[in-house]
């Protein structure tokens, strides 16, 4: 089996992907560096570090093609060459390089990364940037785990995702636009330089030749022979990124899937699309270990190079209409409008399968039932914990048995020992918590609204302003110094509001701004989220003991509203 060795510079790798010359196989997995990942990859760049190297085949045969994430055009030679290793890092780099906009779920955005004229000579540990354009979940700023300030920890840093404020300032300077054509004369006056003679040019000047070194940086290349299959591919394809440790399981397994159905990758993202006209976002791992599980009746993906594609179709129907019904019961029945509510996926895989055995005929027990186990287990970590895999397989044969949902909670009983929760249960833990979206639903239930304009919480509200998020009812900036930070940021003191009504209070004293939601609102407001009325309790001094009101509260009614989904009421 004959491999080329060469060495390709980055500039020609880029153009390469420009001009379509280079495309990926089918088994490829969508692009899905975020872009501290690709700031990062500039930093090692910019400092001749080794990243890696390329893996291309090139055949003459017609094979399934895809583009890469960033648009390309068409090539006029005959053939292809296909990337198998290198999609994340050259994707990147045309983005960056030549300011194309990359395209992840359907949506278009520039990857803008800035470059610190200014950085130091020594290597120091990145810090991440918000980008612009990102929903901020939290209520207060920046919570005090680092002794220097942000403008203090930018200055140590050479790459940073690009921000507004930060573009502005002088010694910040577009990496798009370097290689765009910017002049050095324009981005010297850009940093106030006006003469030769100031002490920073030559330093500016040497730092952009540098940087502009990167189109240089030479990749190695292995290129696999043309006369290979492209089942051959695929398995050299799995092998690689197993050693490597690079890829999942559910990304393997597609590699060997594609290799024996063709274009069965635009069927699964077909469907990826059609669940997110849905508004729920399903990962193109999760579609392929639903598909395996409907096929080998087990979650596992060593099984897969065994199965022969008509099998692999059957799997992939019944997933299919079991991951239809999984969504429309988890959303409207479950009333979970978005998948990051579960704490694992796998329960869309649960409920799927489920659909399928009862065929899509639940009493109204099992519907009772089902929602019940859904909020607990996903609350208690079923599937968070452990060998998720195993746990998973466990709740599959007991369905497969016919031991449906109370045989499901009996296992779950099992694993935790009590299903229903205490205001121990609360303590210490934050909205990262698989409890926090539980105490969610039930507030939500309770007909909890923001506190200042009296629409219902939900994760769905129209309009930045409205955007729901979480909020520290005792403000962080407030409680600095005097309270450990893992009970600030318990969930008994967090609430849910808008945005607008977040930043309203602010950093205001909840003895203050919660008397005056009182006078203003009603109590009622504060009670639907297991706020006390009582004014003692909304000093800052009573911190401890609004705490333990609040777990208390919040238990009760957690466990009330698990009751009355139980049993019907």
């Amino acid at each position: 089996m004959a491999t080329k060795k060469t060495e390709i510079s980055i500039k020609d790798l880029v153009q390469m992907v420009e001009s379509g010359e280079l495309r990926l196989p089918e088994m490829q997995r969508r692009y899905v560096w975020r872009a501290t990942r690709v700031r990062d990859l500039l930093d090692s760049l910019y400092r001749a570090y080794p990243s890696g190297s390329i893996l291309v085949w090139e055949t003459d045969k017609e094979q399934p093609v895809r583009d890469l994430a960033v648009e390309q055009g068409e090539s006029p030679f005959s053939g292809h060459k296909l990337l198998l290793d290198g999609q994340q890092r050259l994707t990147s780099l045309a983005a960056v390089l030549r300011g194309k906009q990359v395209e992840v779920r359907g949506r278009k955005r520039p990857i803008d990364v800035l470059f610190n004229l200014e950085h130091p000579d020594s290597l120091l540990e990145f810090t991440e940037v918000e980008e612009d354009g990102e929903e901020i979940e939290v209520d207060d700023e920046d919570d005090g785990a680092t002794d220097l300030s942000l403008p203090e920890r930018l200055r140590n840093l050479t790459f940073v995702v690009a921000s507004r404020s930060l573009a502005q300032q002088p010694n910040w300077i577009s990496v798009t636009e370097v290689f765009s054509g910017m002049s050095d004369a324009t981005i010297m006056q850009k940093a106030g330089i006006t003469s030769l003679a100031d002490e920073r040019y030559g330093k500016y000047n040497e730092r952009l030749r540098r940087l502009r070194a990167i189109e240089n940086y030479a990749y190695p290349v292995n290129v696999l022979s043309r006369d290979l299959s492209y089942e051959e591919v695929a398995e050299i394809f799995v092998r690689v990124n197993s050693l490597g440790v690079k890829l999942r399981g559910s990304d393997l397994a597609l590699a060997q899937i594609t290799a024996r159905w063709p274009n069965s990758l635009t069927l699964f993202e077909d469907f990826q699309n059609e669940c997110e006209e849905s508004y729920m976002t399903l990962d193109l791992g999760l579609l392929v270990r639903t598909m395996v599980v409907f096929a080998t009746q087990q979650s596992r993906f060593a099984q897969v190079s065994t199965l022969g594609v008509d099998r692999l179709k059957d799997g992939w129907e019944q997933a299919k209409n079991g991951l239809r019904f999984a969504i429309n019961f988890i959303r409207t029945n479950a009333g979970i409008e978005d998948e990051t509510l579960l704490s694992s996926p796998f329960f869309f895989i649960l409920v799927a399968w489920f659909s399928q055995h009862k065929q899509e005929s639940l009493s109204a027990e099992d519907i009772r039932l089902l929602k019940y186990w859904l909020y607990v287990a996903s609350a208690k970590g079923r599937y968070s914990r452990g060998s998720t895999e195993t746990l998973l397989d466990v709740d599959l044969r007991v369905i497969r048995q016919g031991g449906g949902v109370p045989a499901l909670l009996e296992v779950l009983s099992q694993q935790f020992g009590r299903l229903h929760f205490e205001p121990a249960d609360f303590a210490g833990r934050n909205f990262t918590s698989s409890l926090f979206s539980l105490v969610y639903l039930t507030l939500r239930t309770q007909g909890a609204t923001d506190w200042e304009t009296g629409i219902g919480i939900s994760t769905s509200l129209q309009g930045r302003q409205h955007r729901l998020q979480f909020h520290h009812i005792f403000p962080k900036a407030i409680m600095r110094g005097d309270y450990d930070r893992r009970e600030v940021n318990e969930i008994a003191n967090l609430a849910f509001i808008s945005g607008r009504t977040n930043r309203r209070i602010g950093k205001k004293e909840p003895s203050s701004y919660l008397k005056e939601i009182i006078a203003e609102r009603g109590g009622d407001v504060l009670t639907r989220q297991a706020v006390p009325l009582d004014g003692e309790l909304h000093r800052v001094e009573n911190f401890p003991q609004f705490l333990e009101y609040r777990r208390a509260e919040l238990s009760r009614l957690v466990n009330q509203f698990l009751e009355r989904t139980r049993d019907g009421d």
